[in-house]
């Protein structure tokens, strides 16, 4: 069965079209025309937001947690056409994209159990003290209440599990806030065979219609009215730190600024310790290639950066990287203007004084081929250059002298979202020493393991120091991710009949 997108807007239960147009750039199969977004679509996309939030905001635990698993059950029965209209767009394999149409149904499932069990609420009563001297003590209770309309962005590389129902979108739901997309311009097809899964559910459901709406636009004007509208309270994105950082200013510099939850890129390096490296640096050679090949690199969590002692063991495992990656043909980019970036990062990264070519390739069009480069400890130091993301499969290799440059080098790092230590047990002393700075620089700290791969459960964090993301403090992925999209509010001396329900009972749903 194929899908034949008609390009509109969901706006408020209604598929709404429009002057302006784009037409799609699909790695394969025909383009279609769609409808470019508005700033008066967006106003009232958000004002019935707004609206749905004085009944969706204050449903029950029990029916917000029945919409989402709806959504689930409705982006399951459009499977085969979600995986041949995501393909066709992305050039995802269709393997690839029906593992992330289960993770993106796990999420909406999970957020539903999440909610139900009520921990995220964050209960707190502080009994009043009315003989307390000097001072009595009022009674106290405390608890988490959704924030209102919330703005997620679709990002390119992950058609369904950060676009349109993705994690953003779930974990707002699950929260209480209704949501307003704005899709992405690279899988708009996607993007509108999801929404009507979610418009469905809405209607099974007897969910306000104003809960969520989707708008596309090839362009920026939509997305800037989006994030300054001011009933939107919050904002979700996954991208480029430019695009990211744009959006970002432009939440702090709105009369009433709001959060701006961007998850931005990292290179999340690795640190190859002595020992292990010496004894397996050929597996973790060919281990490193075929993580930071997977998916033409276009992973957020892709390992670009190896750092590991200057030697013989160091020439061992550069070796094993660079014939694991001479084995890799080229791969289709989600889009050309991806394919163009990676192509200027190389090109960069190439022209740093003191890197050195291990593995060369030719890359043009729409695809993608390994590069490996490497360079030294002091070379790396001198240009911060080379610590910004190359978004595809490249890789570069960090030789220093010993420990302590190592350690420097790890010191040097702005914020990741994930960083690595392969070790052995002999390496313990060493990695206790970069610990403590790794925690600092990174959201999630790993083991002998690669980063690509996000578990979706209750203790991943996607997240990191600037520029990993623009909210240290949050996560994108996992139950936590559900805090975004909460405020504590203090109830004193308040009567029963005037508290939210999920204060008066710790297992009300």
């Amino acid at each position: 069965m194929t899908f034949q997108p008609h390009g509109k807007h969901l706006v408020a239960g209604e598929w709404v079209a429009g002057d302006a147009t784009f037409q799609t750039d699909p790695a394969s199969g025909p383009s279609h025309t769609v409808y470019s977004g508005a700033p008066e679509l967006i106003n009232r996309a958000c004002e019935a937001a707004e609206e749905a939030f004085w009944t969706y905001g204050y449903a029950s635990r029990a029916k917000r947690a029945a919409f989402l698993r709806a959504i689930a059950d409705e982006i399951e029965a459009r499977g085969e056409e979600i995986t041949d209209i995501g393909s066709r767009e992305s050039g995802l394999p269709a393997a690839r994209l029906e593992g992330e149409r289960g993770r993106t149904t796990g999420q909406l499932r999970m957020f539903a159990d999440h909610i139900e069990a009520g921990d995220y609420l964050d209960r707190r009563h502080d009994v009043a003290l009315p003989d307390r001297a000097p001072l009595p003590r009022p009674d106290l209770k405390m608890v988490q209440r959704p924030i209102g309309p919330v703005a997620v962005f679709g990002a390119s590389n992950f058609p369904l599990a950060f676009s349109t129902a993705g994690g953003d979108t779930a974990a707002a739901l699950a929260a209480g806030c209704p949501v307003v997309v704005k899709g992405h311009p690279a899988h708009p097809g996607t993007a509108e065979i999801v929404a009507e899964a979610i418009a469905a559910a809405i209607a099974s459901q007897g969910v306000h219609p104003g809960t969520f709406s989707m708008v596309h636009d090839g362009g920026n004007e939509t997305g800037a009215a989006l994030v300054l509208h001011p009933l939107i309270t919050a904002v979700g994105f996954t991208g480029s730190l430019r695009g990211g950082r744009a959006l970002f200013d432009l939440c702090a510099q709105r009369p009433d600024p709001i959060p701006f939850f961007g998850e931005l890129g990292s290179v999340n390096p690795m640190f190859v310790l002595p020992h292990a490296v010496a004894a397996r640096g050929d597996a973790l050679g060919a281990g490193w290639a075929g993580s930071l090949s997977m998916g033409a690199g276009q992973f957020c969590t892709n390992p670009g950066v190896a750092v590991v002692i200057d030697g013989p063991e160091a020439d061992v495992f550069v070796s094993a990287a660079s014939a694991g990656l001479e084995t890799v043909g080229a791969q289709t980019m989600l889009t050309e203007g991806i394919a163009r970036a990676y192509r200027t990062g190389r090109d960069r990264v190439q022209a740093s004084a003191g890197v050195r070519e291990v593995l060369t390739s030719t890359c043009d069009l729409r695809n993608a081929t390994p590069y490996l480069f490497e360079t030294t400890g002091q070379a790396w130091l001198a240009d911060h250059t080379l610590g910004e993301e190359v978004f595809g499969p490249l890789g570069i290799v960090v030789r220093v002298q010993d420990a302590a440059e190592m350690e420097a080098i790890a010191r040097s790092l702005v914020g990741q979202l994930t960083c690595t230590l392969h070790m052995d047990g002999d390496d313990t002393p060493l990695a206790r020493r970069l610990m403590p700075v790794l925690e600092r620089k990174a959201g999630r700290v790993l083991a002998n393991g690669f980063p690509t791969g996000v578990e979706v459960c209750d203790s991943m964090v996607h997240g990191g120091p600037y520029p990993a993301s623009t909210n240290f403090g949050a996560t994108s992925v996992g139950s936590l991710s559900i805090r975004r999209f909460l405020r504590p509010v203090c109830y004193q001396n308040m009567p029963d009949d005037l508290l939210p329900e999920d204060l008066l009972s710790a297992d009300q749903g």
